[in-house]
């Protein structure tokens, strides 16, 4: 749960899960993530942390793994590691909106809600939420689901997809593959077409020339390995555009021959 406003109730939802689960719940802070001693909350069954900042890839991966896998190894001071059955789920709230966690293209793990600020302040709450306790979990036990499991994280990624998760993605792109988003974009929006081809020299001399420094390896990675762009099967002659100032729209076609890429204005607004 992200939330750069104060007062959203998010600190509240986890006291009522511990409310709720009781000893099974433990809050971590973001440096026992980053210990190398767990034992005190690798045997709960929520692992809860307020105000999460984990902005280290070490981080995100170990989240991750912990997420889907059935057994960890933990460890106590002056003891042996020992492997045991996980099955902790974790529920993070932050005040961060743009990067509480590293989370990549195509992640299906997360289920990012953004928090509204509350229309009215009540400091009774929490106590009004534990009465209700009894009641809620009558209803969880006697309820219909009204999903079926799609996935490793039962639900169809679909239906986790939202948009503070899309913006959080977003802004742990880096500065090239953003520089080259918005300027194939732009080059889309000049010339009033919805795809754009082009050969990997093509995008460097691109982005060169509006000052943004990069070679061939650094686009070659992006278009491949971030964008999943397969190149032409034979070198073909293809339409690309070039920085023309002369022009009332900055960019002018121009025809050249190779095994080209070709990126649409759909896919760029969906990374």
């Amino acid at each position: 749960m992200v939330s750069e406003e104060r007062n959203t109730g998010k600190s509240t939802f986890l006291n009522f899960l511990k409310a709720v689960f009781q000893n099974n719940v433990t809050f971590n802070t973001n440096e026992d993530f980053r210990s190398q001693f767990n034992v005190d909350w690798a045997g709960k069954l929520l692992i809860v942390v307020d105000e999460v900042l984990l902005n280290r890839r070490e981080d995100s991966e170990r989240l991750k793994n912990l997420s889907t896998t059935l057994s960890y190894k933990v460890e106590a001071k002056g003891k042996d590691r020992d492997e045991i059955s996980f099955f902790a789920k974790f529920v993070l709230c932050s005040n961060n909106e743009l990067l509480p966690v590293i989370i990549d293209v195509g992640e299906t793990r997360y289920w990012v809600r953004k928090i509204e600020r509350l229309k009215s302040d009540d400091t009774d709450f929490l106590q009004k939420l534990k009465a209700e306790i009894p009641a809620f979990l009558y209803f969880l036990q006697h309820r219909t689901l009204s999903t079926q499991k799609e996935s490793r994280m039962w639900f169809a990624p679909q239906l986790t997809f939202t948009s503070a998760l899309q913006r959080i993605i977003r802004s742990n792109r880096n500065k090239i593959e953003l520089e080259m988003s918005e300027l194939c974009l732009e080059i889309m929006e000049q010339m009033a077409v919805t795809e754009l081809s082009f050969c990997i020299n093509d995008m460097v001399c691109l982005l060169n020339n509006t000052g943004c420094k990069t070679d061939k390896s650094q686009v070659r990675r992006i278009v491949q390995d971030i964008w999943k762009l397969s190149p032409a099967s034979n070198t073909l002659t293809y339409l690309t555009y070039q920085m023309d100032y002369n022009s009332l729209r900055n960019y002018s076609p121009i025809k050249r021959t190779g095994r080209y890429y070709t990126v649409t204005k759909e896919q760029l607004t969906n990374i």
